[in-house]
Protein backbone atom coordinates (compact mmCIF):
# COMPACT_ATOMS: atom_id res chain seq x y z
CA UNK A 1 0.00 0.00 0.00
CA UNK A 2 1.01 3.57 -0.96
CA UNK A 3 1.74 6.14 2.45
CA UNK A 4 -0.34 9.22 1.02
CA UNK A 5 1.68 12.13 1.95
CA UNK A 6 0.92 15.85 2.77
CA UNK A 7 3.42 17.96 3.34
CA UNK A 8 2.64 21.26 5.43
CA UNK A 9 5.81 23.82 5.58
CA UNK A 10 5.42 27.55 4.68
CA UNK A 11 9.21 27.43 2.33
CA UNK A 12 8.28 26.39 -0.82
CA UNK A 13 11.98 25.09 -1.25
CA UNK A 14 11.98 23.02 1.82
CA UNK A 15 8.51 21.05 0.53
CA UNK A 16 10.02 20.57 -2.37
CA UNK A 17 12.80 18.76 -0.85
CA UNK A 18 10.93 16.54 0.80
CA UNK A 19 8.62 15.99 -2.31
CA UNK A 20 11.36 14.52 -4.35
CA UNK A 21 12.76 12.83 -1.63
CA UNK A 22 9.31 11.37 -0.46
CA UNK A 23 8.37 10.41 -4.77
CA UNK A 24 11.59 8.82 -4.37
CA UNK A 25 10.28 5.80 -2.59
CA UNK A 26 8.82 3.05 -3.71
CA UNK A 27 6.09 3.28 -1.18
CA UNK A 28 5.15 6.56 -0.53
CA UNK A 29 4.04 9.84 -2.57
CA UNK A 30 3.03 13.00 -1.80
CA UNK A 31 -0.07 14.00 -2.96
CA UNK A 32 -0.85 17.73 -1.36
CA UNK A 33 1.38 20.90 -0.11
CA UNK A 34 -0.01 23.57 2.37
CA UNK A 35 1.80 26.66 3.31
CA UNK A 36 -0.31 27.62 6.27
CA UNK A 37 -1.92 25.45 8.92
CA UNK A 38 -5.13 26.31 7.98
CA UNK A 39 -4.75 24.73 4.29
CA UNK A 40 -3.35 21.69 5.75
CA UNK A 41 -6.28 21.16 7.53
CA UNK A 42 -8.78 21.32 4.54
CA UNK A 43 -6.59 19.54 2.17
CA UNK A 44 -6.34 16.76 5.02
CA UNK A 45 -9.95 16.41 4.69
CA UNK A 46 -10.24 16.50 1.13
CA UNK A 47 -7.00 14.76 -0.26
CA UNK A 48 -7.53 11.24 1.67
CA UNK A 49 -3.76 11.71 2.94
CA UNK A 50 -2.70 8.80 5.44
CA UNK A 51 0.23 10.94 7.13
CA UNK A 52 1.08 14.66 7.70
CA UNK A 53 4.72 16.24 7.50
CA UNK A 54 3.57 19.14 9.83
CA UNK A 55 5.83 22.29 10.36
CA UNK A 56 5.36 24.11 13.44
CA UNK A 57 5.70 27.82 12.59
CA UNK A 58 3.47 28.01 10.03
CA UNK A 59 1.50 31.45 8.82
CA UNK A 60 -2.34 32.07 9.41
CA UNK A 61 -2.72 28.73 11.62
CA UNK A 62 0.64 26.86 13.36
CA UNK A 63 0.95 23.41 13.10
CA UNK A 64 0.20 22.67 16.65
CA UNK A 65 -3.17 23.97 16.01
CA UNK A 66 -3.63 22.55 12.87
CA UNK A 67 -2.34 19.26 14.57
CA UNK A 68 -5.24 19.78 16.99
CA UNK A 69 -8.02 21.10 14.89
CA UNK A 70 -6.92 17.25 12.66
CA UNK A 71 -6.56 14.79 15.42
CA UNK A 72 -10.51 16.26 17.02
CA UNK A 73 -11.95 15.27 13.56
CA UNK A 74 -13.29 11.81 13.78
CA UNK A 75 -13.63 11.38 10.16
CA UNK A 76 -9.87 11.97 9.65
CA UNK A 77 -9.05 9.30 12.60
CA UNK A 78 -6.48 7.64 10.53
CA UNK A 79 -4.28 10.37 9.23
CA UNK A 80 -0.85 10.74 11.36
CA UNK A 81 0.31 13.62 11.96
CA UNK A 82 4.52 13.78 11.80
CA UNK A 83 5.59 17.34 13.03
CA UNK A 84 8.94 18.57 11.88
CA UNK A 85 10.39 21.37 14.24
CA UNK A 86 13.98 23.03 15.30
CA UNK A 87 13.71 21.85 18.95
CA UNK A 88 14.04 25.73 20.11
CA UNK A 89 11.77 25.60 22.30
CA UNK A 90 11.57 22.34 24.16
CA UNK A 91 7.88 22.29 25.32
CA UNK A 92 6.91 21.86 21.45
CA UNK A 93 7.85 18.62 22.27
CA UNK A 94 4.79 18.00 24.32
CA UNK A 95 2.52 20.28 22.66
CA UNK A 96 3.18 18.34 19.87
CA UNK A 97 1.96 15.12 21.54
CA UNK A 98 -0.71 16.96 23.67
CA UNK A 99 -2.09 18.05 20.40
CA UNK A 100 -2.28 14.70 18.97
CA UNK A 101 1.15 14.31 16.80
CA UNK A 102 2.34 10.92 16.53
CA UNK A 103 5.90 11.72 16.34
CA UNK A 104 8.29 14.27 15.96
CA UNK A 105 11.22 14.91 13.88
CA UNK A 106 14.26 17.40 13.81
CA UNK A 107 14.87 19.16 10.11
CA UNK A 108 18.34 18.04 10.50
CA UNK A 109 17.52 14.46 9.87
CA UNK A 110 18.82 12.70 7.07
CA UNK A 111 17.11 11.35 4.54
CA UNK A 112 16.70 7.78 5.21
CA UNK A 113 15.61 8.55 8.76
CA UNK A 114 13.06 10.86 7.18
CA UNK A 115 11.57 8.25 5.19
CA UNK A 116 11.77 5.43 8.11
CA UNK A 117 10.34 7.75 10.28
CA UNK A 118 7.02 7.92 7.56
CA UNK A 119 7.02 4.14 7.70
CA UNK A 120 7.11 3.93 11.04
CA UNK A 121 4.42 6.34 11.82
CA UNK A 122 2.15 5.56 9.49
CA UNK A 123 2.17 2.01 10.64
CA UNK A 124 1.12 3.25 14.06
CA UNK A 125 4.17 1.15 15.44
CA UNK A 126 5.86 3.30 17.58
CA UNK A 127 6.67 6.75 19.18
CA UNK A 128 9.18 8.28 17.04
CA UNK A 129 11.27 10.60 19.58
CA UNK A 130 15.13 10.75 18.42
CA UNK A 131 15.88 14.01 19.09
CA UNK A 132 13.43 14.65 22.56
CA UNK A 133 15.16 12.66 25.75
CA UNK A 134 12.40 10.77 27.88
CA UNK A 135 12.79 13.19 30.24
CA UNK A 136 11.90 15.76 28.28
CA UNK A 137 8.09 14.15 27.19
CA UNK A 138 7.89 13.23 30.88
CA UNK A 139 8.91 16.54 32.48
CA UNK A 140 6.55 18.50 30.10
CA UNK A 141 3.73 15.80 30.03
CA UNK A 142 3.83 15.56 34.06
CA UNK A 143 2.79 19.67 33.89
CA UNK A 144 0.19 19.33 31.23
CA UNK A 145 -2.62 18.96 33.42
CA UNK A 146 -4.13 17.55 36.87
CA UNK A 147 -4.17 13.98 36.42
CA UNK A 148 -7.85 12.28 36.52
CA UNK A 149 -8.38 9.33 38.85
CA UNK A 150 -6.80 5.83 38.15
CA UNK A 151 -10.44 4.52 39.29
CA UNK A 152 -11.30 5.72 36.14
CA UNK A 153 -13.71 3.97 33.46
CA UNK A 154 -10.88 3.51 30.95
CA UNK A 155 -8.11 2.95 33.09
CA UNK A 156 -10.18 0.21 34.84
CA UNK A 157 -10.52 -1.66 31.54
CA UNK A 158 -7.35 -2.51 31.50
CA UNK A 159 -5.90 -6.10 32.60
CA UNK A 160 -2.95 -6.01 35.08
CA UNK A 161 -0.66 -6.81 32.45
CA UNK A 162 -1.91 -4.22 30.10
CA UNK A 163 -1.46 -1.24 32.75
CA UNK A 164 2.08 -2.89 33.21
CA UNK A 165 2.44 -2.65 29.50
CA UNK A 166 1.32 1.02 29.06
CA UNK A 167 3.29 1.88 32.00
CA UNK A 168 6.17 0.55 29.68
CA UNK A 169 5.50 2.31 26.71
CA UNK A 170 4.78 5.55 28.37
CA UNK A 171 8.64 5.28 29.96
CA UNK A 172 9.75 4.74 25.95
CA UNK A 173 10.23 1.34 25.71
CA UNK A 174 10.33 -0.71 22.54
CA UNK A 175 7.93 -3.66 21.78
CA UNK A 176 11.43 -5.60 21.98
CA UNK A 177 12.30 -3.93 24.99
CA UNK A 178 8.96 -4.57 27.09
CA UNK A 179 8.85 -8.31 25.56
CA UNK A 180 12.67 -9.01 27.05
CA UNK A 181 11.53 -7.16 30.50
CA UNK A 182 8.52 -9.22 30.72
CA UNK A 183 9.42 -12.29 29.43
CA UNK A 184 7.17 -13.15 26.64
CA UNK A 185 7.38 -12.38 22.99
CA UNK A 186 8.00 -9.14 21.13
CA UNK A 187 4.61 -10.14 19.17
CA UNK A 188 2.98 -10.66 22.38
CA UNK A 189 4.16 -7.50 23.77
CA UNK A 190 2.53 -5.85 20.54
CA UNK A 191 -0.96 -7.25 21.28
CA UNK A 192 -1.09 -6.11 24.53
CA UNK A 193 -0.21 -2.33 23.60
CA UNK A 194 -2.72 -2.41 20.98
CA UNK A 195 -5.27 -3.83 23.34
CA UNK A 196 -4.37 -1.22 25.50
CA UNK A 197 -4.76 1.18 22.78
CA UNK A 198 -7.86 0.27 21.84
CA UNK A 199 -9.58 -0.18 25.07
CA UNK A 200 -8.17 3.80 25.81
CA UNK A 201 -9.09 5.38 22.49
CA UNK A 202 -5.28 5.66 21.80
CA UNK A 203 -4.37 6.38 18.36
CA UNK A 204 -0.91 5.43 18.55
CA UNK A 205 1.89 4.71 20.81
CA UNK A 206 2.32 8.31 21.28
CA UNK A 207 -1.18 8.73 22.47
CA UNK A 208 -0.52 5.98 24.67
CA UNK A 209 2.11 7.78 26.23
CA UNK A 210 -0.18 10.96 26.41
CA UNK A 211 -2.74 8.83 28.85
CA UNK A 212 -0.64 7.02 30.59
CA UNK A 213 0.56 11.15 31.82
CA UNK A 214 -2.53 12.79 31.68
CA UNK A 215 -4.62 9.81 33.81
CA UNK A 216 -1.87 9.38 36.72
CA UNK A 217 -1.21 5.95 35.17
CA UNK A 218 2.36 6.29 35.93
CA UNK A 219 4.27 9.80 36.27
CA UNK A 220 8.18 10.21 35.42
CA UNK A 221 9.66 9.61 39.04
CA UNK A 222 7.81 6.50 38.50
CA UNK A 223 10.38 3.49 39.14
CA UNK A 224 10.75 1.20 35.46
Amino acid sequence: MTIRVLLADDQALLRGTFRMLIDSAPDMEVVAEASTGREAVHLARSQQVDLILMDIRMPDLDGLAATKIISDDEDLAGVKILILTTFENDEYVAEALRAGASGFLGKGINPDELLNAIRVIAAGDALLCPTATKALITRFLAQAAAPRPQTSPELATLTPREHEVVTLVAAGLSNDEIAERLFVTPLTAKTHVNRAMTKLGARDRAQLVVIAYQTGLTRPDAPI
